[in-house]
């Protein structure tokens, strides 16, 4: 695991102590990209899964909101793009079925 990914993982299992929690580096798909040129970073892409109950009653745009806070420093210095999936437990388990 990176450093970065420790960060991520450390910050939100922290502060939401989610039920779910998957995240996925997936920098190396986008090596190349023009957001990232000139970036000399291994670490700029991440899909994040968080099931929690402290989405309850918060639109998508509040989770979200949640999360930018949280990741501030490192959306500031050195994440380019954050992929999203935020889900309450009910949520979630109707996805399933």
């Amino acid at each position: 695991m990176s450093i970065i990914y420790k960060v991520i993982e450390e910050k939100i299992i922290n502060k939401l102590k989610p039920d779910v929690l998957i995240i996925s580096d997936v920098s190396h798909l986008h090596k190349g990209h023009k957001g990232v040129l000139g970036m000399d970073l291994d670490e700029t892409h991440f899909d994040i899964k968080i099931v929690s109950d402290i989405f309850i009653n918060k639109s998508r745009i509040e989770r979200q909101r949640i999360i930018y806070k949280l990741l501030k420093k490192e959306l500031d210095e050195r994440i380019h793009a954050l992929s999203l999936d935020l889900s309450t437990v009910r949520e979630d388990e109707s996805k399933k079925n």
